[in-house]
């Protein structure tokens, strides 16, 4: 990348100093054949000593201690190219010599002063290069560590619910043995699509429904006729893409709080529709008396960590909201309308 842009930056310079070489040549009367002649050899070694320059940075690149030694390597080939236009037109034309003697401080001034500027620019623009090689290397660490951390966020809120429905079919397997089988088969299907589910970060919310539709089936199974639920989704929201498996962790904090700590049936309500400002809001309410529950510390199961999620994917840390309102415990999930397609 370094070299492609040392190529634009030389392809543009070199006609540059070829006519400017030229035209100062031409203002001091030289005669054209000449004056060309020696534009096109100084030129030529210019663009040799850039090249030699860029080399140097590339492989050998600096460190401001010792920025002398760049100095006098500039200061050789600026020697060594005068000293070479010198013995040129020596054989070539021997009055030229004596005006490129006369000149030998400019011209040795103005190349100093050009090779000099352009290790600036190349020096500069391959620690650009350097840097952007970084960032991205650090920014493909941070993508690693957010994946990572995302992978035991969702594997966190799985085994709490699987030892629950290994302990209720085995509860089932001696009184109730069709419903114990059937029990069984659902989970397989569950697990069989969570473990399809895990590449994925987004999905549609159509798609997490019907993972969810496997999840209340294995509860409905475990808590037979107490647990009822409602499902309302506006029909436009079910293209909407949210976070893979963040629906089956509030539904099962919403059946922990709502069934208990009581023996009567209980109707769990999920909602999805869009508000005035166009952002997805999913809800999940489930009955709560606050007399008779058992205190719960923070915010009920996996919230937490369907928080820390949300934050990783979305960068923001208001889109999960409980709040109890009456005798309801409530649950909101917010997609923001950029996150949408």
């Amino acid at each position: 990348m370094l070299l492609k842009y040392c190529k634009s930056i030389l392809f543009a310079v070199v006609p540059i100093l070829f006519g400017l070489h030229i035209f100062v040549l031409k203002h001091a009367h030289i005669e054209s054949t000449t004056a060309l002649i020696d534009s096109s050899i100084s030129t030529s070694l210019i663009v040799l000593a850039t090249l030699e320059i860029y080399l140097l940075l590339k492989y050998f690149p600096p460190k401001w201690s010792n920025l002398a030694t760049v100095l006098g390597i500039i200061g050789i080939l600026v020697f060594t190219q005068c000293t070479l236009v010198k013995t040129i037109f020596s054989f070539i034309n021997a009055d030229y010599h004596n005006f490129i003697q006369k000149t030998l401080f400019l011209r040795c001034a103005f190349v100093f002063l050009y090779l000099s500027l352009m290790a600036v620019v190349i020096y500069l623009w391959q620690q650009t290069q350097v840097f952007e090689v970084e960032e991205n290397r650090q920014l493909a660490i941070e993508k690693m560590n957010k994946e990572a951390e995302l992978y035991k966020l969702r594997h966190q809120l799985q085994p709490h619910f699987l030892f629950n429905s290994l302990n209720s079919i085995s509860a089932l397997a001696g009184s109730r043995p069709q419903e114990a089988r059937l029990m069984i088969q659902q989970l397989s299907d569950f697990l069989r699509i969570t473990l399809k589910k895990e590449e994925q970060d987004l999905v549609t919310l159509a798609e997490e429904l019907q993972h969810l539709d496997l999840y209340l089936a294995i509860e409905k199974v475990r808590f037979g006729h107490r647990l009822k639920t409602e499902i309302d989704i506006e029909e436009k929201s079910l293209t909407v893409k949210i976070p893979s498996m963040i629906l089956q962790p509030i539904v099962e904090n919403a059946i922990k709080f709502g069934l208990y700590d009581t023996l009567d049936e209980t109707v769990i309500k999920i909602t999805a529709q869009f508000d005035a400002q166009s952002n997805l809001k999913i809800q999940v309410e489930n009955p709560f008396d606050f007399q008779t529950a058992v205190p719960q510390k923070g915010n009920g199961f996996g919230l937490k960590s369907i928080k820390r999620r949300l934050y990783l994917i979305y960068a923001r840390n208001d889109l999960l909201n409980t709040y109890k309102e009456e005798n309801k415990f409530i649950t909101q999930l917010s997609i923001p309308p950029h996150h949408h397609d």
